[in-house]
């Protein structure tokens, strides 16, 4: 009797999480927050970033590799970034560097410093968090395992819903989000590599979907916008750069 009661308390306590609407137009802000669109329902916005009112908001959370602006703070915590041969390990798409997730030690100083950004992503009444970038280890030179980069994942998702967010997969369409708990996806350029249907496999509508070349949105609308957001962005996410929608 006594552990039902509790039981049911955890649960009423436990915060609600809301994952994304499913097929609503989406702006990718990382460039800077501007005015949306009015046609636009969801928002993603850099961390540092206010959330848009109104709109449903997305927090974008370096999780898996840094930001080109931080270089200083991951200095003062060079053992978490991947290193091979004494040189950080480097994202050459988006000049990032990985985090070192290869152990349950690094895993855990990692989740403590993402774990304050997640916190602080709930604070600002955010609804949700995309977690940067969890195909990450395939760019790690062989040093990152899939099983290490799924152990952290459940790590981030875990913090998030205990923070009421919905947590976004990032990208690797391979892979069904759902079994590490993950609510909804971003997928980057699911047209240009015809992987939308992996993520709508997973996810149903509740895909975000972003492209950067004209030709790849235009095939991605004319498979998928009428069942998914999508967006074409420029590849600098500028804030008066290219958008357009389906």
């Amino acid at each position: 009797m006594f552990s039902a009661l509790v039981l049911s308390v955890a649960l009423t306590l436990a915060p609600v999480v809301t994952p994304p609407p499913g097929g609503g137009d989406l702006d990718y802000q990382l460039g800077g927050a501007v005015r949306p669109d009015p046609r636009v329902e969801i928002v993603v916005r850099d961390r540092n970033a206010p959330p848009s009112p109104g709109r449903y908001n997305v927090c974008y959370v370096n999780g898996f590799q840094t930001q080109p602006d931080e270089a200083s703070f991951w200095r003062d915590r060079w053992s978490l970034v991947l290193k091979k041969d004494g040189r950080a390990v480097v994202d050459e798409a988006w000049g990032e560097w990985l985090l070192d997730i290869r152990t349950t030690t690094k895993r855990a100083a990692l989740a403590r410093i993402v774990g304050r950004w997640i916190d602080g992503c709930a604070r600002d009444d955010f609804d949700a968090v995309e977690f940067d970038n969890l195909d990450s280890w395939s760019r790690s030179r062989g040093l990152i395992t899939r099983a290490q980069a799924k152990a952290f994942a459940r790590t981030l998702v875990a913090r998030a819903h205990a923070d009421g967010l919905a947590a976004g997969q990032k990208n690797w369409a391979e892979l069904d989000g759902t079994a590490l708990g993950f609510d909804f996806a971003v997928a980057e350029e699911c047209g240009r590599y015809a992987e939308c249907g992996d993520y709508v496999a997973s996810y149903g509508s509740r895909v975000l979907a972003v492209e950067y070349r004209r030709a790849d949105f235009d095939r991605a609308c004319a498979r998928w916008g009428a069942r998914l957001g999508i967006v074409l962005r420029d590849r600098a996410l500028s804030r008066t750069g290219v958008r357009s929608w389906c």
